[in-house]
């Protein structure tokens, strides 16, 4: 498996540095994050030895098992939550992650600022923004962004670092790059407001390359390095 999880690896890797060329842009400027959730720490530990660094879960309780289990790792490992966060976990969330990109209300905001220890540094975050305006979809509306910005930016324990989402699946290229690019405009929007944000966490495995073209900073991808989920009740 540590082979496969290799050359899955690679083969993204590759592809993000053929459309960093195509869009003009740096490779470097794009973090690729693993999203490990419902995978083992194995995994996990097969492609750091790999070169990763950087994983992603949705589930706290399952998240908190593997950080754990891969003890030996923690200060190798950046570890980024981007599920649904909830009043009564976000205590765990503020102790163990370093990034946290699904804040859209500035009550789990606080909670965050409030419970993140004095001797780690800020938990950097990131506002998802509902940019396909869909129901059952996380995330802020676009027309309220501004307002949240501002009083997430001013808590003393966390650090804006810029904008998430996770539009609609779509099909094509050109249909896909639009909600990033909504994204993209929304983020700079923010800049001109003296924000300094630089981080624009947009696409997964499907689509990643469109986010990469309208500038996308980390890239979500999970199926093309690790294979098909199969989900349980967390």
């Amino acid at each position: 498996m540590s082979f496969t999880i290799a050359q899955n690896l690679d083969t993204v890797r590759r592809r993000i540095l053929a459309i960093s060329a195509t869009a003009g842009r740096d490779a470097a400027s794009v973090k690729l994050l693993a999203v490990s959730k419902t995978f083992p720490a194995n995994v996990i530990r097969a492609a750091h030895a790999a070169g990763q660094k950087s994983f992603a879960e949705n589930y706290i309780r399952e998240a908190l098992n593997k950080i754990s289990t891969l003890h030996s790792l923690r200060e190798l490992i950046e570890w980024h939550f981007i599920g649904t966060l909830q009043s009564n976990k976000t205590r765990a969330i503020a102790e163990q992650f370093d990034w946290v990109h699904s804040i859209d209300r500035f009550k789990i905001a606080c909670r965050l600022s409030e419970q993140r220890p004095t001797h780690l540094p800020p938990l950097n975050i990131c506002i998802q923004v509902n940019i396909s305006g869909e129901i059952s979809k996380s995330g802020i509306s676009p027309n309220n962004i501004s307002a949240l910005a501002h009083d997430v930016a001013s808590l003393p324990r966390l650090r804006l670092r810029g904008l998430m989402s996770v539009p609609s699946p779509m099909s094509g290229l050109r249909v896909q790059r639009t909600p990033h690019r909504r994204l993209r405009e929304l983020f700079d929007f923010l800049n001109a407001q003296n924000f300094d944000l630089d981080t624009l966490s947009m696409g997964m495995s499907a689509d990643f390359g469109a986010a990469i073209l309208e500038g996308a900073t980390i890239v979500r991808v999970g199926t093309a390095l690790f294979g098909p989920r199969t989900y349980s009740t967390h």
